[in-house]
């Protein structure tokens, strides 16, 4: 491995064009300067340097490794601003998780107004479900998650997480367009005791809420298809196949010939942002206050 300050030196060289003006260039005697020089030689194992008249000029492997050298010299420096910069500007990788619908109604929105006020924040975003998204959370994999809790099977948080409240909506049934209780106010969930249902795959959010639903409404889904994707299920409702709850997000965009009606009684689904609370970084902070102001809008 190279020593950074023998890399410094042959840059130096380079510079300047000799040792002695890089050694003063440096503030290190021409022989402190030789030395280093005569080390990163053995370090690379080919001769660096060669005599030009009353100096000295690069050799290939010279050139070779002084361009290397600039660049490692460079990414340095450039982390260093980057360092010196943490106590003023928010910046560096936020690594988010989040259900598909707040992805889309929530944090698009939220990304969009925190990179206006903090350009050097690098989001990466990716979608999932809870039972996934906590535990790349816990892990450190992920930042910051949205995830979701229905009033039906709320999901708790583990010890050391932080969260927030964001959005508390509504959830529907989805029926096509001319069934008997699209077009009521409310709708029972025992109603639907013999119906096929669309939801997401067992040990989801969205799964688990409806069967915990049901079974206070006093039956058993028949849930005959299970689906990642919201307008996957659509389609199918669409098609007469099956019914499906919907929180308020994902009722649109909806296709045209599905009618949502509200659940008697009253179902509700709750977004939380989450984070570590030892790894509340700036760029988590900023993305939460950015959630907060979208929610609000």
């Amino acid at each position: 491995m190279f020593s950074i300050e023998r890399l410094r030196a042959l840059a130096a060289v380079a510079e300047h064009g000799s040792i002695a003006k890089a050694a003063q260039a440096r503030s290190v005697t021409p022989s402190g300067m030789s030395q280093q020089l005569a080390k990163l030689e053995r370090e690379a194992g080919r001769p660096l340097l060669e005599p030009d008249g009353r100096t000295v000029r690069l050799t290939l492997a010279g050139r070779v490794l002084v361009d290397h050298a600039e660049q490692v010299l460079d990414r340095l420096a450039r982390a260093r601003r980057d360092l010196d910069d943490l106590g003023e500007e928010v910046m560096g990788p936020l690594r988010i998780g989040g259900v598909g619908s707040a992805v889309r109604s929530l944090l698009v929105g939220a990304l969009s107004r925190m990179l206006a006020e903090h350009p050097r924040v690098e989001p990466r975003v990716r979608d999932g479900e809870v039972v996934d998204l906590l535990p790349r959370l816990m892990r450190g994999d992920l930042d910051l998650v949205l995830v979701e809790s229905w009033a039906s099977r709320p999901i708790p948080l583990p010890a050391g997480v932080s969260a927030v409240d964001l959005v508390d909506e509504e959830v529907y049934v989805a029926f096509p367009e001319g069934h008997g209780p699209a077009g009521r106010d409310r709708v029972g969930l025992a109603e639907l005791a013999d119906a096929v249902w669309a939801s997401c795959p067992p040990g989801t959010g969205p799964c688990e809420g409806l069967i915990q639903a049901a079974r206070a409404a006093g039956f058993e889904p028949r849930i005959s298809f299970s689906l990642t994707e919201l307008p996957t299920q659509m389609a199918l409702v669409e098609a007469g196949l099956a019914v499906a709850l919907v929180p308020e997000m994902g009722r649109s965009p909806g296709p045209e010939r599905v009618r949502f009606v509200p659940v008697r009684p009253s179902l509700r689904r709750t977004i939380r942002a989450a984070w570590r609370t030892a790894a509340e970084a700036p760029p988590v902070t900023a993305c939460v206050d950015a959630l907060r102001a979208a929610a609000a809008g």
